[in-house]
């Protein structure tokens, strides 16, 4: 997490960057670009902030205005005094899948703990107004998720978001919450122990400053980050002008994988999720068709137990094949090296190996060798 920010002017300025009416991802991110440095931004005159996209006179009378405000430095006591962590681009607590997004945010204000294993993440989203249907299957599915050791990503809104993070925490998993307001107005109200409970096995998550109120535009915005988290993302329940629909466009155009669960053909509630699936999304009948549509990581994630995970069909794996499996290296090695560090009988090891080939987690090579799919 980020050191005493009053010591590093940049760091400073990246959070009094993030405060500036008007400058939205997009808009900072020219202004990153443009400069190289958020104290940059704040040395520039006024002609050349006017000169990056999306920068008008308001934005840069802002922008300029913001250079001897000590909106910062208030906004950072009051995270210190309720316990609200601030996560930098370059702090190496930053996600990275978030990170490698378009537009991440410059600041994420942040309870409770990110960890690495949180790269190993699913997001579950759905209609405020769902059915209890819909509730029964987003909990049932954040909590064979949690158990495989995914994380849960949702919004901590009314519905199928409450229903998977409630999903997770009682499957004992790790859950993150990303929230539209700022962290001292938890949103729904009536969420505040939820949030509490989030927090204690995971991370409530927002980029607005801490005193923001719920407006609707900030929802859609904060949709990109629940994509952004996650490897996937699964959809419960939405109509088709549910903001759900947000998150989907999010994840298409960040190259997420997207699932879908049916409801009834003639339930209007989940008419964007049938479309979905009309339209390619993967139809999901149980956890294994979500575990067996994630591609592979961008890195290995190190795991519960210390376990090294390519992708996340690995997680279905039983305690033999996971042992085999981690003998195997990206390098080609002799099949007597993994019988010989197995641990096992050969023909048990030999048929774990036939398995995990089938699975397309191995492959086989001439020489009698073998090595992991990327």
């Amino acid at each position: 997490m980020t050191p005493d920010l009053e010591d590093d002017p940049e760091l400073l300025a990246a959070l009094r960057l993030a405060l500036v009416e008007g400058v939205g991802p997009r808009i900072r991110q020219s202004l990153l670009a443009r400069f190289g440095g958020a104290e940059s931004v704040f040395g520039a005159p006024q002609t050349e902030l006017l000169d990056v996209d999306g920068v008008g006179p308001k934005i840069a009378a802002s922008i300029l205005a913001a250079r001897h405000s000590g909106q910062a430095e208030q906004e950072l006591d009051r995270c210190r005094q309720l316990g609200v962590k601030l996560i930098l681009r370059d702090d190496p607590d930053y996600p990275q899948s978030l990170g490698r997004i378009c537009d991440p945010p410059g600041v994420l204000f942040c309870r409770g703990t990110l960890e690495t294993r949180d790269e190993l993440a699913v997001a579950i989203v759905g209609s405020r107004r769902c059915t209890v249907y819909g509730r029964q299957q987003a909990e049932k599915l954040a909590g064979a998720l949690a158990r495989a050791g995914i994380t849960i990503v949702s919004g901590l809104a009314r519905g199928i978001d409450a229903a998977a993070h409630r999903g997770a925490l009682e499957a004992g998993g790790r859950t993150l919450a990303v929230m539209g307001t700022g962290l001292s107005k938890i949103y729904p109200p009536e969420h505040v122990e939820l949030a509490a409970g989030v927090e204690r096995q995971g991370a409530v998550l927002a980029e607005v400053p801490l005193d923001t109120a719920p407006l609707p535009g900030l929802f859609p915005q904060r949709n990109r980050i629940i994509a952004g988290l996650s490897l996937g993302v699964v959809v419960v329940e939405a109509s088709r002008n549910s903001g759900a629909m947000h998150t989907v466009r999010h994840a298409l155009e960040q190259g997420r994988e997207v699932f879908a669960v049916p409801g009834r053909i003639d339930s209007l509630a989940s008419e964007g999720c049938h479309d979905m699936i009309r339209d390619g999304a993967t139809l999901v009948r149980h956890v294994d068709d979500i575990l067996h549509g994630l591609g592979p990581l961008a890195a290995p994630v190190q795991s519960t137990g210390d376990q090294s995970v390519h992708s996340a069909r690995e997680l279905m794996l039983d305690d033999q094949e996971r042992r085999i499996l981690n003998l195997v290296t990206l390098d080609p090695i002799h099949v007597d090296e993994i019988l010989r560090d197995s641990g096992i009988e050969a023909s048990r090891a030999l048929a774990t190996l036939t398995v995990l080939e089938m699975r397309r987690l191995v492959r086989r090579l001439p020489g009698s060798q073998y090595c992991r799919v990327t």
